[in-house]
């Protein structure tokens, strides 16, 4: 289960911040009411996989998938363009998140 909720907090951060540039400096209400949903949401879910999840692995997990994704959103519905080294980190983000996932003892307590 703490996975499903660890998902769930990505998956709502991802969203907030997507909707960030869009909310305008929290002057367009629907973007910004997205956006504090959706970062509630992902902190309430953070707090539920913390219980099963030591912290220290939950944070890299989230930050690195959140990451990835913000880039890949951020290529796709802004327009943002990812240079090679761009892309070569996030690649390396993404083979930590694995090492993370396949080798640490610290992932559930």
């Amino acid at each position: 289960m703490p996975y499903l909720y660890l998902a769930i907090a990505i998956v709502s951060e991802v969203i907030a911040t997507t909707a960030l540039p869009s909310s305008q400096g929290f002057t367009r209400p629907l973007p910004s009411t997205i956006v504090a949903l959706g970062y509630g949401a992902a902190f309430y879910f953070l707090s539920l996989c913390l219980r099963h999840m030591s912290v220290g692995i939950a944070y890299a997990i989230w930050a690195g998938a959140g990451i990835v994704l913000i880039a890949i959103l951020g290529l796709l519905v802004h327009g943002q363009r990812l240079d090679a080294a761009a892309v070569v980190g996030l690649a390396l983000i993404v083979a930590g998140v694995v090492v993370i996932n396949t080798w640490s003892d610290m992932l559930l307590h």
